[in-house]
């Protein structure tokens, strides 16, 4: 699959979670919505985006101690908010249970309750796990946070698209490729042992 040159849509996500992503310490995220089941299995709205920062629903107490020196507190989302990387959801798992997410605690910055009330949040609605192989700018992009951009919302379609040609893996086909296949294995293996 060839790097888009540009992207106009970002994917909302807390800014820890971003940082994560961008350094390579974590290469999942957690989705409600924004997911629809196709004829070759799950899809996304979009399945190449760029991360879009959020700090406002940040909680301190959801991610582990050691992403704490990381947190940036804020009371309201910035005015200006900075777009340093993109990503490329390679797969996509709807989770069965909660032992899933056991299985691959070390792979991420969240806290044990933040994952319980994932799937506990409307639960009629299945909880997926989008692997994602994150891509950093060549030139970090400042976009003005609009109030169409406000709101819980996972995707918005930016004014301007960003530019994303050149842009650097944060991990190497490799390294990804690893990481990616002990995440479904573990995820998958783990599947049917109930919550």
């Amino acid at each position: 699959m060839a790097w888009p040159v540009s992207l106009q849509w970002a994917l909302k996500e807390w800014a820890a979670v971003c940082s994560a992503l961008e350094e390579g310490r974590q290469v999942v995220l957690l989705r409600k919505g924004g997911v629809y089941e196709a004829k070759t299995g799950f899809e996304l709205e979009n399945r190449e985006f760029l991360l879009f920062p959020t700090y406002l629903h940040q909680n301190l107490q959801s991610l582990k101690a050691g992403e704490h020196g990381r947190f940036e507190a804020r009371s309201t989302e910035p005015e200006q908010v900075t777009l340093s990387a993109a990503g490329v959801a390679t797969d996509i798992v709807r989770l069965q249970s909660r032992a899933q997410m056991e299985a691959i605690d070390d792979e991420h910055v969240w806290e044990k309750p933040l994952i319980d009330m994932r799937f506990n949040y409307r639960p009629e609605n299945p909880l997926y796990l989008l692997l994602v192989r994150v891509y950093r700018l060549r030139e970090p992009a400042v976009v003005r946070n609009t109030p169409e951009y406000a709101g819980c919302k996972s995707w918005v379609p930016l004014v301007h698209e960003i530019a994303t040609g050149g842009a650097a893996a944060v991990l190497d086909d490799g390294q990804y490729e690893m990481r990616r296949k002990q995440i479904v294995e573990r995820v998958e293996g783990s599947g049917a042992k109930g919550q």
